[in-house]
C-alpha cells in the first residue's frame, strides 16, 4: 500500500504495525503521489495498486492519482477514513461527503463500512471489481469502525450476513466466428495494411508480429502501446498522433486498411481519414469499438486469442512493395532524428541526452516518464526492446508522475533498473519531495541504481509550444517560466548522487556515470528550450500561426526556435513528398 499517515487512519496504521507491517506501508510525502504510485504499481506488475488516505484532505489529494488509473484503465483500491458515525451530518472537522467525492472516479464500486463483519465482503467486492472493471475503487471506513475488533471466525450462516471468497478468475473472451470471417475478408482484400497498437496489445508481442508478417503490413503504436513491440523490427513506424513520427504519418496517410488493436489513440486526426482504409478494431471492452474510426468489422476478444483466429484465416500474398516504402520511412525518420539530436551543443538538446540514454539501456530496464516535453523525446528518441518497459500518465497526462511511477517500480521490482525522465516543472511540482522517499528507501533495494533525468530549460515548455502552434499566441513569460535550481546539489544533500550537464560532451559521461552509480543520480540537465515540439504534420494555417507567435516574441531564444521549426518542417515535408512519390 502506499499511503501517508494522519489520524483518520490511526486504528489501521496501528494494525499495521502489530502484523509487522504486511501487507506493506510505503509513505510517500504527499497523498497525490501515493495514489500515482499506487497506479504506477498496479502498471508495473499487471495487478492490483492499492492507496491509504485520512479523511478530508488526506482523501481528496487522492482524487488525482486516482483519475490516472481510471482514464488508462487500471485496477486501484483507495482505502480513505470518515469520521466517527455518531458526527457524520454535523459539519464535523474533515467531515467530507466522501461517497458523494468519489462517485465518478470510483464509479465501478465505493461502499462505507458500517460493521466489522461487513469490511470482508465490501473488500472482496471492491478487489475484485477493480480488477475485473480495470479501473479504481473505494473502500470508505468510519474511524469508529476501524476501531471495531476483527472477527476471525467467518459470518454466521444465517439471514442478513454473506459470506465471500477471496479467488479471483478473469475467463477468456473471445469474438464471434463470423465476425472474425468477416475480418479476415477485410484484411485479405488490403493492398497497404496499417496496424495500431495500444496497451491492450501488450500481452500479444508475438501475434501482433506475427500478423504484421503476415500481411507485410507497418505498425504503429499509441503512446501507452510503446512497449509492447521492440522498435528495432523492421516494421515499427513508432508512435503515432500529435508526438509520432514522419514513418506513422506515412502509414496513417497511405494505407487502404486499419487494424487497431487495444487501442483508444486520441488523435483522430492523424489516423487515415475517414473512408480512406476498410478499419477493423479488436478490443476486450466493446464500449470502446467504433470510437476513434469508423470501423468495418469490430472484434471484442483478448487481443491475443483473437489475432491468432485471425491470423489462421489470412491468405498469404506479395505485399513486398508496400513494405519496402514502410522501411523506407522508418529508415528515413530515424536519419532526421538523429541530425536533430545533434543538433543543438550549448544549450545542449534535450534529445541528445535521451538517445544516448536510449544507446545504454540494458534489455530488461524500467522507464518511468514524466508528462511534457520530455514525453516527446521519450516517444521519439528511446527504442524499446526485449523485456523494457515503460510507463507513464497517458490520458490524464498528469504531470509529476515520473518520481511515483520509479519508486513504485523500484517497489515492485528492486532488482532491476528504473530510470526516471522528467522535466523541470514536473520536477518542481512534487518531483523533489518524492526523492526524500527515494532516499529513504534506497538502501534496501538490491539493485540501488535509479538514474534521474531533471531536463532544465526554464519553462513549461510543452504548453509554451501549445500557445504557438494552437492558440498563435507568444510565450506567455509569467506563466511559463521555471526558476532554476540546483537539483544535483539537492540530490547530494540527501544523500544521493548527481551531477550537472550543460553542454553536449558531457552528456555521455554523465549516463555513464548514473548507470553505473551505487545510489540513486540525478541527472540536471541545463537543455535548450528552442527545441520544437512539432507534430509529424502541421496543418499550412498552424504553422503560419506558430511562426508568427515566435516573431512576436523577439528573444533570441525565440530566433532559434523559428530557425528551428523552419528547418524540421522542410525536412519533415522532403520525406513525405519523397516516399509519396515512391
Amino acid at each position: 500500500m502506499f499511503g501517508f499517515s494522519g489520524d483518520g487512519i490511526d486504528p489501521i496504521l496501528g494494525a499495521l504495525q502489530r502484523a509487522g507491517n504486511s501487507p506493506r506501508l510505503v509513505t510517500a510525502r504527499h497523498e497525490e503521489s501515493a495514489a500515482l504510485m499506487a497506479t504506477g504499481y498496479a502498471k508495473w506488475t499487471d495487478g492490483l495498486g492499492v492507496c491509504l488516505a485520512t479523511h478530508g484532505p488526506g482523501a481528496i489529494h487522492l482524487l488525482n492519482g486516482l483519475y490516472d488509473a481510471r482514464l488508462d484503465r487500471r485496477p486501484v483500491l483507495a482505502i480513505i477514513a470518515q469520521q466517527h458515525r455518531t458526527v457524520l451530518g454535523s459539519g464535523y472537522q474533515q467531515e467530507i461527503d466522501a461517497a458523494t467525492l468519489f462517485k465518478d472516479v470510483c464509479a465501478s464500486f465505493i461502499n462505507t463500512v458500517n460493521t466489522a463483519e461487513q469490511l470482508p465482503l465490501v473488500l472482496d467486492k471492491a478487489i475484485k471489481t477493480a480488477l475485473a472493471t480495470h479501473s479504481p475503487t473505494c473502500v470508505i471506513i468510519p474511524h469508529d469502525v476501524q476501531q471495531l475488533p476483527a472477527s476471525e471466525e467467518p459470518p454466521p450462516h444465517s439471514h442478513g450476513y454473506v459470506p465471500t471468497a477471496i479467488a479471483f478468475a478473469a475467463g477468456r473472451v473471445l469474438p464471434d466466428e463470423d465476425d472474425v470471417d468477416a475480418a479476415a475478408g477485410v484484411l485479405n482484400d488490403g493492398e497497404r495494411v496499417a496496424i495500431i497498437i495500444g496497451q491492450g496489445a501488450r500481452h500479444a508481442a508475438a501475434e501482433v508480429s506475427l500478423i504484421a508478417d503476415v500481411l507485410q503490413a507497418g505498425v504503429a503504436k499509441a503512446l501507452l502501446g510503446k512497449p509492447v513491440l521492440s522498435d528495432d523490427l523492421p516494421c515499427v513506424t513508432g508512435l503515432v498522433g500529435h508526438l509520432g513520427t514522419v514513418a506513422s504519418e506515412f502509414l496513417m496517410s497511405q494505407c487502404d486498411t486499419l487494424v487497431m488493436i487495444g487501442t483508444n489513440e486520441p488523435y483522430t486526426e492523424f489516423l487515415p481519414k475517414p473512408g480512406q482504409a476498410r478499419a477493423v478494431q479488436i478490443d476486450i471492452d466493446p464500449r470502446s469499438l467504433g470510437m476513434r474510426y469508423p470501423t468495418e468489422v469490430n472484434l471484442v476478444g483478448d487481443a491475443a486469442e483473437t489475432l491468432r483466429m485471425l491470423t489462421a484465416r489470412l491468405m498469404s500474398r506479395d505485399r513486398s512493395a508496400w513494405r519496402e516504402r514502410v522501411t523506407a520511412a522508418i529508415d528515413g525518420w530515424q536519419d532526421i532524428i538523429e541530425r536533430r539530436a545533434y543538433r543543438h551543443e550549448t544549450p545542449v538538446g534535450a534529445q541528445l541526452l535521451v538517445r544516448e540514454l536510449s544507446a545504454r539501456l540494458p534489455d530488461d530496464a524500467l522507464l518511468a516518464v514524466d508528462v511534457g516535453s520530455v514525453t516527446y523525446w521519450y516517444a521519439r528518441h528511446i527504442r524499446m526492446r526485449a523485456s523494457m518497459q515503460a510507463h507513464l500518465s497517458s490520458t490524464l497526462a498528469s504531470m509529476g508522475s515520473a518520481l511515483p511511477y520509479a519508486i513504485a517500480a523500484k517497489t515492485a521490482h528492486p532488482d532491476r533498473l528504473v530510470v526516471a525522465l522528467a522535466g523541470d516543472g514536473a520536477m518542481q511540482m512534487n518531483g523533489i519531495n518524492e526523492l526524500i522517499t527515494v532516499a529513504t528507501m534506497w538502501p534496501e533495494w538490491s539493485d540501488p541504481r535509479l538514474p534521474i533525468l531533471v531536463l532544465d530549460n526554464g519553462d513549461l515548455n510543452e504548453v509554451s509550444w501549445e500557445q504557438r502552434e494552437l492558440e498563435g499566441d507568444p510565450r506567455f513569460s509569467e506563466s511559463q517560466r521555471v526558476s532554476s535550481i540546483p537539483y544535483a546539489d539537492y540530490a547530494r544533500l540527501l544523500g544521493l548522487d548527481g551531477c550537472k550537464v550543460d553542454s553536449a560532451d558531457q552528456v555521455a559521461d554523465a549516463w555513464d556515470c548514473a548507470l553505473v552509480a551505487e545510489r540513486p543520480f540525478v541527472i540536471h540537465a541545463v537543455v535548450d528550450p528552442a527545441a520544437p515540439l512539432l507534430p509529424p504534420r502541421l496543418e499550412e494555417a498552424a504553422q503560419k500561426r506558430m511562426l508568427a507567435a515566435l516573431e512576436a516574441e523577439g528573444t533570441e531564444t525565440a530566433r532559434r526556435a523559428h530557425e528551428f521549426v523552419v528547418d524540421e518542417l522542410h525536412e519533415q515535408q522532403e520525406l513525405l513528398s519523397k516516399l509519396s512519390m515512391s
